[in-house]
């Protein structure tokens, strides 16, 4: 049986009888909806596959939202750019407090304060085995890989909420053995559960190193987590590009240096900075939805950043793409593009032995050493990204304010835990 006892963050001694949560109505439209409490078994619902309705979740936890974040991938739903259907509840970002613990859960107890990876992770499965959780073969019926609150994943339920189920507990959370620590460092700790690793990710697979140089595509919150993680690495040059003066700023206002593709292609602006057109790391961060550079920036082109990192990195070198592509896009702008069909410049990627790394970055492989890298103070990540505290009634306006370019990443907090 599960437990229930008082929790020493909340102080709430009770099951609430429902839950909070932000909903997607449609493209452009986003609201605060009363949905059902979570329990331990998986019910039928927006985007939940047949399959997987009544799968029971024993191994699972009841958190109570602590910090739960708005992700640029959650944009592209909300903007259309998907399938996702009506009302499915968002949220990928989760860090709470476990109030209910499954009758199988063995090492984690009511009161812990834990970091969920966005990508859900059985831990079993041959895949997990080899630190690959972002492709788990057990948890999506349709396809390797899930994550909370996203389409075609499954149908787990989102974490822009008061409440989520935390499936196979033990193996996803990242347990904080000081709460009182975590926090105080929780707009750095919340970027663990996607974004820090997910940069990280990209910086890793694009090979960067000591004394590398990194030309970053894209300012949004993973483009900036990819600098920093190149920082990390020891790059001595990162180069962040974006049309977005603001974003560009901020990539500015921790070392960076910019590169302002409205101006036309960043092979130039490169060669300015570092004497030639080249780097030694690519990493994009925009993904799908990218547009032209110079003259064609008002206009969007999905493939443009991937071919123009194949032309700027050195022979031999290596592209990461934390970038989110995906295989269905209703505004796509053609017919292929509406498949996730794009226009490679493939030989010239072939021509310089370039290398690849895509798909969902496996949070686990690198979630514990950023930890450490945040609570002993070798990183600002919520600093560099903006973090903003906002209320979950807040979380609509933030989500057009962000639709529209402001240089801020967005933490929602549900239950008015995270001093402002």
């Amino acid at each position: 049986m599960s437990t229930t006892t008082s929790s020493d963050l909340s102080g709430s001694s009770s099951t609430p009888s429902g839950n909070r949560a932000v909903a997607y109505l449609g493209p452009g439209r986003v609201e605060v909806q009363t949905i059902d409490y979570p329990t331990f078994e998986l019910k039928d619902g927006p985007g939940v596959n047949p399959a997987n309705v009544g799968r029971k979740v024993d191994h699972g936890v009841i958190l109570k939202l602590v910090a739960t974040n708005i992700c640029g991938s959650d944009q592209h739903m909300v903007r259309g750019r998907t399938t996702a259907p009506p009302n499915l509840v968002l949220g990928h970002e989760i860090t709470g407090e476990i109030v209910e613990v499954g009758r199988d859960v063995e090492f984690l107890k009511v009161g812990d304060l834990v970091s969920v990876p966005f990508n859900i992770a059985c831990g079993r499965c041959r895949n997990c085995k080899e630190r690959k959780t972002g492709i788990c073969e057990n948890v999506n019926p349709d396809r390797p890989g899930s994550a909370y609150g996203y389409v075609d994943m499954g149908g787990w339920v989102g974490g822009q909420a008061e409440y989520v189920l935390v499936p196979y507990a033990d193996f996803n959370c990242l347990r904080f053995a000081d709460k009182d620590q975590a926090m105080e460092k929780i707009l750095d700790l919340t970027m663990l559960s996607d974004i820090f690793p997910t940069g990280f990710h990209g910086a890793v697979t694009a090979g960067v190193g000591v004394g590398s140089t990194v030309y970053v595509a894209g300012a949004g919150p993973v483009g900036l987590a990819a600098a920093v993680g190149a920082q990390l690495l020891g790059a001595a040059v990162v180069i962040v590009g974006d049309l977005n003066a603001e974003r560009l700023e901020r990539a500015r206002s921790f070392g960076c240096e910019t590169v302002d593709v409205s101006k036309g292609d960043p092979k130039d602006q490169i060669e300015q900075i570092l004497g030639v057109p080249e780097v030694d790391s690519g990493i994009d961060a925009v993904g799908f939805e990218a547009r032209g550079h110079g003259a064609g920036s008002a206009t969007e082109a999905p493939a443009t950043v991937l071919n123009s990192l194949m032309g700027i990195t050195k022979a031999g070198g290596a592209l990461g793409i934390p970038g989110l592509y995906v295989t269905g896009d209703p505004g796509g702008v053609d017919e292929a593009a509406k498949r996730g069909s794009l226009s490679l410049d493939l030989g010239t990627g072939w021509a310089k032995s370039l290398s690849f790394t895509t798909g969902q970055c496996p949070v686990m492989k690198y979630h514990r050493q950023l930890m450490m890298a945040i609570l002993h103070d070798k990183v600002q990540i919520a600093k560099a990204v903006g973090a903003t505290p906002i209320s979950l009634d807040e979380a609509p306006a933030a989500y057009a304010e962000f639709d529209a370019g402001a240089p801020k990443k967005f933490v929602i907090d549900p239950h008015g835990m995270i001093k402002r």
